[in-house]
């Protein structure tokens, strides 16, 4: 029993020295750039900055390097396939409801609608034109 006493204040004490939150980028796969880039734009109200990476075309979502959070990308290229089964991000929106609709005028699916999860707030899941799932979040009327 000390030691799992000892493990949990370990681990308690790792996530009080943390200063920032530790995912730095993520990328979601895109079959077409152009497609994908006018969903996110329209869904999260946002603009993306267009890049070529090697094979790699990109479109960037806005970022402050001294901003909490993490930054991302489309990302169409070999390696990136679309999927609903792959790993899942959450954008933060003040509105779930306006942003769900905003995803279904532009062509993506309501996997779930806005749902409660206690004292974290909101969350639903859309499913964007290229076939991934994501998540939308947004914080309880406190924070």
């Amino acid at each position: 029993m000390k030691e799992v006493a000892k493990q949990t204040m370990m681990i308690t004490e790792a996530i009080m020295a943390i200063e920032h939150n530790p995912v730095s980028w993520f990328e979601i796969p895109v079959s077409d750039m152009a497609r994908a880039k006018t969903f996110y734009e329209t869904v999260i109200q946002l603009p993306l900055e267009e890049h070529e990476m090697n094979d790699l075309q990109m479109a960037w979502f806005p970022m402050s390097e001294t901003g909490s959070g993490a930054a991302g990308s489309l990302v169409k290229g070999k390696m990136h396939l679309p999927s609903l089964a792959g790993s899942l991000i959450y954008f933060s929106t003040p509105d779930i409801e306006s942003a769900l609709e905003r995803v279904k005028k532009m062509g993506g699916n309501i996997i779930s609608t806005k749902t409660g999860i206690g004292e974290y707030g909101f969350i639903a899941f859309f499913e964007d034109t290229e076939g991934n799932r994501i998540g939308l979040h947004t914080p309880p009327a406190s924070m």
